[in-house]
């Protein structure tokens, strides 16, 4: 039988696939695909980069909750990291979920041994539904082990209250927050989840404040925080500005969640 050549076969094609770049996820599996690290995959192929991952935790989870949790052993995370990486190099890496500080340990150790660069870190604390993601000192050890090897952190209101100890009820406690987290070492800290005024309000800062706003969207939605990082981590392998990165990705899963559908009885998912 004859094989018919198609575009994507021809050369020009071959180079295109070739340069395509490369984002590594590490964090939970989520079985509903609306958050972790399937969601991750789904929004790098938004993006046009081809997605890698590392299962760091498995979660048994639908729209309306977390039933339970499965930390991976560290053996695990290093082998599946290292099997990986001895075969293709990210351009970025997006690390979510890790659940024990053996695994914060051992994923610091491996993106210092390979010298990985644009590291985003969404530092999971609970779930949307109110369910503790992480064990007891994991946070503390994220914090210390991982920010400082990070271009771009992405923590919510909620989480930068417990990182930091602020506590966040308006612009001026954002601020506060940030800066504390900005002496971590890590090049940005993007706080997410404003609601003040009316607006939905993510805060930047590399030095310098920056403040991007929207429209604040009505509902309830799973993995919002997910796919904000990864599309972060996306943009960082394109090459685009971190202050840029952060604009777009706003702008992403604001579209996103117009077009959220609800699969389930709980929260709705993003549409990517």
């Amino acid at each position: 039988m004859r094989r018919v050549l198609r575009d994507t076969d021809s050369g020009a094609g071959a180079e295109e696939k070739k340069d395509m770049k490369t984002v590594l996820t590490i964090a939970g599996s989520d079985p509903t695909g609306g958050a972790g690290l399937q969601a991750d995959l789904k929004v790098f192929r938004a993006f046009g980069v081809y997605g890698i991952s590392v299962v760091a935790a498995i979660t048994a989870q639908n729209t309306q909750g977390v039933n339970a949790i499965f930390s991976v052993e560290k053996i695990a995370i290093k082998n599946q990291f290292e099997t990986l990486l001895s075969d293709i190099r990210p351009d970025a890496v997006k690390i979510g979920m890790l659940y024990r500080i053996d695994a914060v340990e051992i994923v610091s150790d491996l993106i210092r041994k390979y010298s990985l660069q644009n590291v985003v870190i969404d530092p999971v604390t609970v779930s949307s539904s109110g369910t503790s993601l992480v064990d007891e000192g994991t946070l503390d050890a994220i914090k210390g082990k991982l920010f400082p090897l990070a271009k771009i952190i992405t923590p919510n209101m909620y989480e930068a209250t417990v990182l930091t100890g602020v506590a966040i009820e308006n612009r001026e406690g954002m601020e506060e927050a940030a800066a504390i987290l900005k002496q971590t070492g890590t090049d940005v800290v993007l706080i997410t989840g404003g609601h003040l005024e009316g607006i939905a309000l993510d805060l930047y800062y590399d030095g310098v404040f920056h403040r991007l706003e929207s429209e604040k969207l009505p509902g309830e939605f799973h993995g919002t925080g997910c796919i904000f990082s990864s599309a972060i981590a996306a943009l960082l392998a394109l090459e685009y500005a971190p202050l840029e990165t952060a604009r777009k990705a706003k702008e992403f899963v604001k579209n996103a969640i117009k077009k959220a559908y609800y699969p389930g009885k709980g929260m709705g998912i993003l549409h990517i």
